[in-house]
């Protein structure tokens, strides 16, 4: 069978030192359907002095930007650094504006700075994981 290379969508690269998990694949792939392969790569997801609010001009077709919200969203599985900006977004899924759309390319003019940035897992650290479950 072999290490584990890929699954789901994550690029698993393992070592001596630890693992690291990335969707640099997923990330490119959505950065092409997009049309923004060739976009300007910038260096922050999101201008932190823009009000995001339910007011603005409404999207006429909000399933391209849940669309997009639902993939950005399983894309916070390994980015963790656009996790805030992707979630508040989130909230206005329902009815989406001209400003919530362009702050989603935002994120996706991030994205091209970065595809290939994930998590990873040291080997050495002292982190115990904890699960609990209650069957009520």
């Amino acid at each position: 069978m072999g290490n584990l290379s890929y699954f789901l969508g994550f690029e698993v690269a393992r070592s001596s030192t630890g693992i690291h998990l990335s969707q640099r694949k997923y990330a490119l792939d959505l950065l092409r359907e997009t049309g923004m392969i060739a976009a300007a790569p910038i260096s922050t997801p999101m201008n932190f002095s823009t009000k995001v609010s339910y007011e603005g001009q409404p999207l006429e077709d909000p399933t391209v930007f849940r669309r997009l919200i639902g993939r950005l969203i399983y894309l916070t599985n390994t980015r963790p650094d656009i996790t805030c900006v992707v979630h508040c977004l989130s909230q206005y899924v329902a009815s989406p504006t001209q400003a919530h759309h362009q702050a989603a390319f935002r994120i996706l003019h991030y994205i091209k700075n970065t595809p290939g940035q994930g998590i990873f897992l040291s080997a050495t650290s002292s982190l115990t994981l904890k699960a609990y479950s209650d069957s009520d």
